[in-house]
């Protein structure tokens, strides 16, 4: 029967895009309803501050991620292309370098040798990827993908506040805000964690704590300035 293991690094990419989005949809969002609701009781002026909340954070979610993976998937063609050259103008060096990276990790010299010249003969540029720079298709940065995923769960988490402000009274907003977005969190900080394989009960605390800190001190500083103008 053929073993098989269920390794979680290959979520890394999607999963980190899609929590930083929703996590960071639910919180900002919240929080600026719950400060605008603080300094006014103008459900209009609330539900309008959470609908232009969500499209400008999605936007700005799409392009800070779309630029800062960008910035590493320009940095990994560079690598690529400059080991591309290396291999066809320096063979020999290039299956040395591979030869002592295997010796490193515990392979005696002879055999490192030949898993170097094998390795070079099927894929030569897959090899010094993965080996000597750490790049994987599975693991490799993908722009558009991060961007939409940011764009997209960003969009998804900040409806859930919005949702609440349209569905319960004005004289109740606040405390529906902070209950579903916080309830919300706890549950995104729990998904996260099962499919990281991290500690449920930590991912959920870390993820509210904060979520609850960030409400309450928009809240306050709605609260100030309202009472001040």
């Amino acid at each position: 029967m053929r073993h098989r293991e269920i390794h979680r690094s290959h979520h890394s990419g999607w999963l980190r895009a899609a929590v930083l989005g929703a996590n960071d949809g639910i919180i900002s969002t919240a929080s600026l309803m719950m400060g605008i609701a603080a300094a006014s009781n103008d459900s209009a002026a609330i539900v309008l501050a959470g609908v232009a909340g969500l499209v400008a954070g999605a936007m700005s979610m799409a392009a800070g991620e779309y630029v800062s993976v960008r910035s590493q998937a320009d940095t990994e063609a560079a690598d690529l292309a400059r080991e591309t050259h290396e291999l066809a103008t320096d063979s020999e060096g290039e299956h040395r370098e591979l030869e002592e990276i295997y010796v490193a990790r515990g392979l005696e010299r002879p055999l490192a040798r030949e898993v170097a010249r094998q390795l070079m003969q099927h894929d030569a540029l897959g090899a010094h990827a993965r080996d000597e720079l750490g790049i994987t298709d599975e693991m490799s940065a993908r722009p558009l993908q991060a961007a939409l995923t940011s764009a997209a769960t960003f969009a998804v988490g900040a409806l859930i506040p919005l949702l609440a402000v349209l569905l319960v009274p004005a004289a109740q907003l606040i405390p529906a805000i902070a209950l579903v977005s916080l309830f919300a969190l706890v549950l995104l900080g729990g998904l996260a964690a099962k499919v990281g394989g991290a500690n449920l009960l930590l991912g959920s605390l870390r993820v509210g704590f904060w979520g609850a800190a960030a409400m309450a001190l928009t809240f306050a500083a709605g609260h100030l300035f309202g009472a001040l103008l």
